[in-house]
């Protein structure tokens, strides 16, 4: 294996700041092949990446984590987007159920440490299943989102699970997301027509009210200390010290060199 750092995928995504998210796509397929995975929660821009990943197509799984306390809605949409995008979606769950995590653990989500280890639960360790399986996950995060998000990188390392993320909506803006689903009559969440900016949880998730930021909705009973999961790493760091074991073929292609091992 040989080493690949965040200063590493800075250099080579300055090049890709101009590329459209299916270049992107088709890139991330061409570079990881089968080691390639994309990670959606059936929001908007999940959504919107899904049907860009079927119409290529680009012929891989889309992890979608279910923590047991999801919308309903948002479980239909994942079968729709299965169903009529044809999408290969791999469904990953927590080792505990809510109410067998209420029981050993109380109610976590009550305080901002306690929302921590319960997203941590059961949204980050069903993700980590899967370490090792793929070197590469498609995530559809979009500086558009503001916050932390607001400077996300088209590429990052994920060091949890030994991996580039692949963000090819980075630069995707709220007129071409709207632009996008209109020509396309792209699948959504039926719950951003009630109110829903971003969707999460049905314990953690409300609507928001005009002119709130985006994210308001999300643990709003905690306050400003509490506004993501940790399932998006970038979310949580600035993502300047962080480093992937690969092997050398591969990081060869994802850089767009070859190795001379001659002396």
């Amino acid at each position: 294996m040989a080493r690949i750092t965040q200063a590493d995928l800075n250099r080579i995504a300055k090049t890709f700041e101009e590329r459209t998210p299916e270049e992107l796509l088709r890139w991330a397929k061409e570079t990881f092949g089968n080691r390639l995975a994309a990670i959606s929660a059936m929001q908007q821009s999940g959504c919107v990446m899904g049907h860009m990943i079927s119409r290529i197509p680009l012929d891989i799984p889309v992890l979608f984590v279910d923590t047991g306390v999801m919308f309903q809605e948002t479980l239909e949409t994942r079968d729709r987007m299965a169903r009529e995008y044809g999408l290969k979606v791999r469904t990953l769950s927590p080792e505990l159920t809510m109410v067998e995590q209420t029981e050993k653990f109380g109610v976590l989500y009550l305080s901002v440490e306690g929302q921590q280890a319960c997203c941590h639960m059961r949204k980050v360790e069903p993700l980590l299943k899967v370490k090792g399986e793929y070197d590469a996950l498609i995530s559809s995060l979009r500086r558009a989102d503001g916050g932390r998000r607001g400077d996300c990188p088209i590429l990052a390392i994920d060091m949890e699970m030994n991996a580039v993320r692949i963000n090819p909506l980075a630069n995707f803006s709220d007129e071409a997301m709207d632009d996008y689903l209109r020509a396309n009559k792209v699948i959504i969440n039926p719950l951003h027509a009630q109110g829903f900016s971003t969707i999460g949880c049905n314990r953690c998730t409300t609507p928001v009210m005009p002119g709130e930021p985006k994210r308001a909705g999300r643990w709003r009973h905690l306050g400003p200390w509490s506004t993501y999961c940790g399932i998006n790493p970038t979310d949580l760091d600035d993502g300047t010290a962080t480093s992937a074991d690969l092997p050398q073929d591969l990081i060869d292609r994802i850089m767009g060199q070859k190795t001379d091992f001659m002396i």
